[in-house]
């Protein structure tokens, strides 16, 4: 019997398929996490754009927020239980790289996740101080950090896409279309049953709206 070409067969013996795996909140998150890092980067050198720079640091803090909530109580591969690992896990999966076997996690593995909490954690940074930049706190030392905080995510997103590269080529699926339509390879038993639609349009709107907000200077506590 021929296999299909999009289908792989696991070390049970068993026959991978594509399994929903990236909820609808999770993509929801990461692409528009994607703009507004972009977008807040690309503009953060323009007074005449400084509204919208701030409309897409702070959109950024608040889907960091969002995505902290549903590490805990989201989908199975969308919890920080699922695939934040300790050191000694990290320096496996590393090895097993070098190797040239790395282990095919179905949701992060062990190096991505941490890399994705950190990135998220410098984020957070970055819109604090920003936040306390706008505030002229702390005098001129918020805006350096802000300054030198967002030139090392800037290498962490960096790093991030070049690790998605590399992954997608040694596991022979692409990782990037993945978190577009939230599918991956594996046995049937190991794929989400809700990919929570609605809940990811809730996420969707209430972020667009609170660029709004931000960008016509209805929140001024945040932009004055």
């Amino acid at each position: 019997m021929n296999t299909p070409m999009n289908d792989t067969v696991g070390a049970t013996g068993k026959l991978k398929q594509a399994i929903m795996v990236w909820d609808m909140p999770v993509r929801v998150f990461h692409w528009l996490l994607v703009i507004c890092f972009a977008g807040a980067w690309l503009t953060s050198e323009s007074e005449r754009l400084q509204m919208i720079h701030y409309a897409f640091g702070y959109t950024s803090c608040l889907l960091i927020l969002i995505r902290l909530v549903w590490g805990v109580i989201g989908t199975r591969y969308a919890r920080f239980t699922q695939f934040l690992k300790g050191p000694k896990a990290v320096l496996g999966h590393f090895m097993a790289m070098l190797r040239g076997h790395p282990h095919h996690d179905v949701g992060h593995n062990p190096a991505g996740g941490l890399v994705m909490v950190a990135l998220m954690l410098l984020i957070l940074v970055i819109g604090v101080s920003g936040y306390l930049s706008v505030k002229e706190l702390l005098g001129d030392f918020a805006g350096e950090i802000h300054e030198s905080v967002a030139s090392l995510a800037l290498g962490v997103v960096i790093l991030h896409i070049l690790a998605a590269i590399v992954m997608s080529l040694m596991e022979k699926q692409n990782l990037v279309k993945s978190m577009v339509d939230g599918k991956k390879q594996g046995m049937p038993e190991q794929g989400i049953r809700y990919p929570q639609y609605l809940l990811g349009g809730l996420i969707l709107i209430t972020s667009l709206y609170f660029f709004y907000l931000v960008l016509t200077g209805a929140l001024p506590s945040l932009t004055q």
